[in-house]
């Protein structure tokens, strides 16, 4: 099958399962995604997590891995959807191999969004193709209107995200530094974890910032550079 992405936002190439930290606490999850973008497995799978625990990166990640394998792929940030499009946009993708919906809280104050996902859901049901949900909470606890919606989304696997500590996070900017040609000691690290917000998202943002000014400066990653470039 020609490869196919379906894609109003395409997912930024850094988001792989290679540079996501798994820890002990996700390792199950990190699995169960593995597979599912193999289509092996469980066909819906439903994620949780806390804003910055890594929902997105892990769906950009099960579209990337499902492209290598030539599958046809949809993603779908509700967030960034609902500004510009109508709830027309499920149309036709039941016919996409693996379908994935990001921020699925955005909806729920949305009759008509929400009815569209829920017939979109039962069509994708009939021609047995994968789908992953992502949102900040289960389904239950996202407060839908459209109760029928609610049920369909509950009846998946539901997995949480968790977050990482901050030894964990440590570990995950080191890998994250590391992938990108960049020294990284833990002194550094143990700094922008003082000084940052803990969010996984934000501190990767952090270190994007300071990938670039270090090339562009040509100069070692220190404390006090650190300070000058993130102005803390």
């Amino acid at each position: 099958m020609t490869t196919q992405l379906i894609l109003p936002i395409q997912p930024p190439d850094a988001n792989t399962f290679e540079n996501f930290y798994t820890s002990a606490n996700n390792s199950v999850l990190l699995q169960c995604l593995h597979n599912f973008s193999l289509k092996m497995g469980e066909p819906y799978i439903y994620i949780w997590g806390n804003p910055g625990a890594g929902s997105t990166h892990l769906l950009h990640a099960c579209c990337h891995a499902a492209q290598k394998q030539g599958f046809s792929v949809a993603y779908l940030p509700l967030g960034a959807l609902k500004k510009k499009c109508s709830p027309e946009i499920f149309h036709g993708l039941e016919m996409v191999d693996m379908v994935c919906v990001d921020e699925l809280e955005s909806i729920v104050d949305d009759r008509l969004w929400q009815e569209a996902l829920f017939h979109f859901y039962n069509r994708l049901q009939e021609h047995m193709h994968y789908l992953l949900v992502a949102a900040k909470s289960i389904p239950k606890g996202l407060g839908f209107s459209l109760q029928d919606l609610v049920s369909r989304l509950a009846s998946g696997v539901l997995l949480q995200v968790r977050e990482l500590n901050d030894s964990e996070r440590l570990l995950a900017l080191q890998q994250r530094a590391r992938l990108r040609g960049l020294e990284f000691s833990d002194e550094v690290g143990q700094f922008l974890l003082l000084r940052l917000p803990r969010q996984s998202n934000k501190l990767f943002a952090a270190l994007e910032q300071l990938d670039s000014a270090t090339l562009s400066l040509k100069r070692k990653l220190t404390i006090p550079l650190v300070k000058t470039i993130l102005a803390l």
